[in-house]
């Protein structure tokens, strides 16, 4: 129960600071970067960080297929491996259906000629409309970087300073580019997240200690 308090407490806290950069944070962060960030090339730079990590998985997924049908045991990088590869697949998979469910548009016009704020003073939710330009919450690339790094945050918890390096240079990446609202990343962040928590606990080892070990550290058969 106490993991399940964690997690509906962090939903709530994750709600919460969803409404508040809504209501007031969310616009003049977009107006600024707009008038003073957009033209650095730094910022679109930061944003690559997540964009192979989902090809990668599904490659992953196939190569330690063949791996395990060649009788091959699963040691524990191959097993963290696997579920950064879960994680990442399934969080895509949740984000494009909130992306259709929310139906949020973008902060800048970039597909189209998408309704933006900047452009057209456009700004909220227009639930179940689908399309690329209502599909800004919640955020794809922050979504994905947290999958896999929340899963590498249990497994190989002593180099969590550059995990959190790692995501704070994505989300510095998608406002300074105004690539994204506040309120896309937060969520973003928190779906990421329970993916790679739960992708964890189902294979039934959390927190993975020994970094060390040859031996299987999850059953697969």
């Amino acid at each position: 129960m106490e993991r399940l308090q964690k997690w509906t407490v962090s939903f709530a806290l994750m709600v919460i600071a969803v409404a508040v950069s809504f209501l007031w944070l969310d616009r003049p962060i977009a107006f600024f970067a707009h008038d003073h960030l957009l033209q650095a090339p730094i910022f679109p730079g930061l944003t690559l960080l997540p964009e192979p990590l989902v090809p990668i998985a599904l490659a992953s997924l196939l190569a330690l297929g063949l791996w395990r049908l060649a009788g091959q045991s699963m040691t524990k990088p191959l097993t963290t491996l696997l579920l950064c590869s879960v994680s990442l697949i399934v969080a895509e998979t949740f984000k494009s259906q909130l992306k259709y469910l929310f139906g949020r548009t973008w902060a800048e016009t970039w597909i189209n000629g998408n309704p933006s704020l900047i452009r057209d003073g456009v700004y909220g939710f227009n639930f179940l409309h689908g399309g690329a330009g209502y599909a800004s919450f919640p955020s794809g690339h922050t979504t994905a970087i947290c999958a896999a790094v929340s899963v590498l945050w249990i497994c190989y918890p002593k180099f969590r300073p550059l995990y959190g390096v790692a995501v704070a240079a994505v989300a510095v990446g998608l406002i300074g580019a105004d690539y994204h609202f506040l309120s896309d990343i937060i969520a973003g962040g928190f779906l990421g997240t329970t993916s790679g928590w739960f992708a964890v606990l189902l294979a039934g080892e959390e927190p993975i200690r020994n970094s060390a070990t040859r031996r299987p550290i999850v059953s697969l058969g």
